[in-house]
């Protein structure tokens, strides 16, 4: 398996410092090496991301770019990514996608991934890199900050998981660097980036807390971002504990599942989230509370179709009964 360049080609875009800070990033997210799959959009960003990668693992990469046919400029910004692809002798490919109804944002993210994840298996590479970068974790942290999220929501952006729904790893290398500084590789380069004028759309709650953020001169964006990653640790050592708390405290009864603890309340809401999962609901956090609440004071309860009681001092779930015609 290819190992990522110890010394990186510089060149007029990119320099040696910042070559060399990709390499160790990369390094540290993808230790094992192999060709990697970049997702570049055309945006400044995802541009900068190319570059560095071109600086930095030249030979090693392939790149894939997403039209989603959601805009007319859509075709221009991908053909944008195969002229400096075959500038470059990079290898590209441009994914059509078409989205479903409801939350365009959303749905356009799941169908992109999917494609991408595609994509990926059938070109051999070992894992997939986005152009996520400190303003988008900042901006992350306060929208979910401002939906009164819990630690795993708080914990931001991964430097490090899975493409949904797949088993490839989804590395972040551009996590600790600026917006500002992502644009000065591109402007440098003299490449004219795709501007998506739903990033000005101020309907979305991340556009109007990016305008917010752009004249909070006092905050520290790159602090905001080391935040999210603390979180994102405390978020896995609680996830060990449920672990440990599921092997030793979740036993299987007649029709369903015992849970007796004295856990903590972070714990015990995950644990119980999955216990009704297990019975394929999809509980939201605040109900998952509520019903904890009501067994603490002895109550029964039910949620999406489980019903929770009080048994010997445990909690006993099981699947509600068919209601008689």
């Amino acid at each position: 398996m290819a190992r990522i360049a110890s010394k990186p080609a510089v060149n007029e875009a990119v320099t040696a410092a910042e070559a060399e800070r990709f390499v160790a990033e990369l390094r540290r997210l993808w230790p094992h090496g192999g060709r990697v799959g970049l997702a570049v959009s055309g945006g400044p960003d995802s541009l900068a991301l190319l570059l560095l990668a071109y600086a930095a693992i030249r030979g090693q990469f392939a790149v894939a770019t997403v039209n989603h046919g959601l805009r007319p400029e859509a075709a221009d910004e991908c053909a944008m990514v195969e002229r400096v692809c075959a500038e470059h002798a990079i290898p590209c490919d441009v994914l059509l996608i078409r989205t479903g109804e409801g939350n365009l944002q959303a749905a356009a993210r799941e169908a992109r991934y999917v494609a991408l994840g595609a994509w990926a298996r059938r070109d051999g590479l070992a894992a997939l890199a986005t152009a996520h970068h400190a303003d988008d974790q900042a901006e992350t942290l306060v929208m979910r900050l401002n939906r009164a999220s819990g630690l795993g929501g708080l914990a931001g952006v991964r430097p490090r998981g899975l493409v949904p729904g797949t088993a490839l790893p989804l590395i972040r290398p551009l996590l600790g660097w600026r917006r500002a500084d992502l644009a000065a590789i591109v402007r440098r380069a003299g490449l004219e980036p795709a501007r998506d004028p739903s990033n000005a759309d101020e309907t979305y709650d991340r556009v109007r807390i990016r305008k917010a953020l752009t004249t909070a001169d006092w905050l520290d964006v790159e602090a905001v971002a080391a935040s999210a990653a603390h979180l994102a640790d405390a978020d896995d050592a609680i996830e060990w504990m449920v672990e440990r708390d599921w092997t030793e405290n979740v036993t299987v009864v007649d029709g369903g599942l015992r849970y007796e603890t004295d856990a903590p309340k972070a714990v015990m809401l995950r644990v119980v989230s999955r216990i009704i999962a297990g019975f394929g609901a999809s509980p939201r956090g605040g109900a998952v509370a509520r019903l904890i609440a009501e067994l603490q004071q002895g109550v029964q309860g039910n949620i999406a179709g489980v019903v929770a009681v009080v048994e010997d001092g445990g909690w006993v779930f099981r699947p509600e009964p068919p209601r008689r015609g």
